[in-house]
């Protein structure tokens, strides 16, 4: 069944524009818009995706990736057909450009989310695989119900939202990865069919004006966003903008989608880019989708020791104190902390919504 959706109006000459991305895409009877799964149905707007998953896992809190909030800890992780951005290096494509929804689609209701996470052990649920922007319906009840039982909610996010509906969306969301795709708008157009200035006003308005806990990620693609000159205005602007204490992720392309005839992103390249962000002054910069102890690990600001040392997701050595201070130095750490027994590791485990357990270790 569809479920009503919110943020669009009626336009004069008859058809209906949606107002949750900044596509706006103006719509006719039974049309769907850019994203696939928001639709023109009478004289309204719906969702067709509310309550159908692709799936859900267990991963961790690392992987989305978010190295400062609550560390070591485990997420369910879901998301749902569709997406509002058309990127030709899509590493999800199968769930974000699915046409057929019913070979992907687990029915399960924001309660029976959450209940399954706390029946897992989990500490959060994350809204991710496809971009949750888009249904952001069935995303505010499940952050709602998460919330109920005790878990925090993770947006993993292309951050392509309208002033609309971003205050709206944002006020129920613990954290969220945004990823930054690249520092151009030509980059954008052509490889996202999207614009840049939206991204970075949805990053600007979430690091000074909401409570939300932030990480950037940028997926670094061999020739197409990886020169010096853009990885430098890129570090600035999240320096100047944003601050030095704003973590950010640079993570390693794997040919995939349209771009199966680009190389994987050498290991170098990501260095090379943790490098330039660290002379601009950021404090916590990040390697990903390679194996890296130093690119990530987490340093003390304060006497530079390796407070969180890992290798890919795996935290190999932890020491901060349950509210993120250095236990050498005191200096205290920007994220979301608390105690836990031990990490969970780089373990990644499918699990049925309807098939409750007692434990994430059972």
């Amino acid at each position: 069944m569809n479920y009503p959706g919110r943020y669009w109006h009626k336009l004069d000459d008859g058809r209906i524009q949606c107002d949750l991305c900044p596509r706006f895409c103006k719509l006719h009877a039974d049309q769907r818009g850019a994203c696939f799964v928001r639709m023109r149905e009478g004289e309204a707007m719906v969702l067709t995706t509310y309550g159908r998953s692709s799936g859900f896992c267990i991963d961790p809190i690392e992987k989305k990736p978010l190295n400062h909030f609550y560390p070591g800890t485990s997420v369910l992780s879901f998301g749902t057909a569709g997406c509002n951005l058309a990127c030709k290096f899509c590493q999800n494509w199968d769930i974000s450009k699915s046409r057929d929804m019913d070979r992907l689609m687990d029915s399960a209701s924001p309660d029976e989310i959450a209940r399954t996470a706390v029946d897992w052990g989990c500490r959060s649920v994350a809204f991710t695989y496809n971009d949750p922007v888009i249904f952001a319906e069935y995303a505010i009840d499940a952050a709602q119900a998460a919330h109920v039982h005790g878990l925090k909610a993770v947006a993993v996010t292309a951050g392509y939202i309208t002033e609309t509906a971003r205050a709206d969306f944002y006020a129920h969301m613990d954290a969220a990865n945004v990823d930054l795709k690249g520092f151009t708008d030509d980059f954008y157009v052509r490889t996202c069919g999207a614009h840049l200035q939206p991204v970075l006003d949805t990053l600007t308005w979430l690091v000074h004006e909401s409570d939300v806990w932030v990480e950037i990620t940028t997926l670094l693609i061999p020739g197409l966003n990886d020169s010096d000159k853009e990885l430098n205005e890129l570090s600035h602007w999240v320096a100047t903008e944003l601050g030095t204490e704003v973590p950010l992720h640079f993570t390693a392309f794997h040919p995939d989608f349209k771009l199966t005839e680009i190389p994987h992103t050498p290991a170098a390249t990501l260095t090379r880019a943790r490098r330039i962000a660290l002379e601009h002054g950021l404090k916590y910069v990040y390697t990903g989708n390679v194996h890296d102890t130093d690119g990530g690990t987490t340093y003390c600001p304060g006497c530079g020791k390796a407070v969180i040392e890992r290798d890919w997701y795996e935290i190999l050595d932890y020491a901060l104190d349950d509210d993120g201070a250095c236990r050498a130095c005191g200096t205290r750490l920007p994220g979301r902390y608390e105690h836990f027994s031990a990490p969970f590791g780089s373990r990644r485990i499918p699990v049925s919504i309807h098939r409750q357990r007692s434990s994430a270790h059972s």
